[in-house]
């Protein structure tokens, strides 16, 4: 049997019919619910630090950032990480975050948040939000709001809203 390669490649417009698809396999109708995806509705995502990722011509990962505004501080949101669920435990999701971390590191960006699972995503380097430091829109757990320092010090004296960059 001839093993198939994994392609990492930035996002491309054509992608997000794709993307949108998966997204409803892995998460369901009630994505749309969610505070993250609040955040990043209408808003392009950047294509130079979004990837997506497939075997052949099969859609089997993607991870979108978009950016956003942390009180009066810059940022970017990363996520949604998504994985074809029969490829998941495969490191596609760390590949995907790996590029754009480091794609938003090298294009001089500081910081990173995301809402998700604190376990798997402090291998990158993130960390939960202190309590009451950031309000997020809608409702979330805050224990699950996390973010990343690209830059040392990019967190100190980051705080208030969460609100759509536009």
């Amino acid at each position: 049997m001839t093993a198939l390669t994994l392609d990492v490649a930035p996002l491309s417009p054509a992608d997000l019919t794709q993307i949108e698809k998966l997204d409803e396999r892995a998460f369901g109708p009630g994505r749309f619910t969610r505070t993250a995806y609040r955040l990043r509705e209408g808003i392009a995502p950047v294509a130079s630090l979004s990837f997506v990722a497939r075997v052949g011509t099969f859609l089997v990962g993607a991870n979108i950032m978009t950016e956003v505004r942390c009180g009066g501080a810059h940022a970017l949101l990363l996520g949604p990480l998504t994985v074809e669920p029969a490829f998941r435990s495969r490191g596609i999701g760390e590949r995907l975050v790996t590029r754009s971390l480091d794609g938003a590191r090298a294009a001089g960006h500081k910081l990173v948040l995301l809402v998700g699972d604190e376990p798997y995503y402090k291998r990158f380097g993130f960390k939960r939000v202190p309590m009451g430091r950031l309000a997020m829109p809608g409702p979330v757990d805050p224990a699950r709001v996390l973010y990343c320092e690209l830059q040392d010090g990019a967190f100190e004296g980051v705080q208030g809203p969460v609100t759509r960059a536009l």
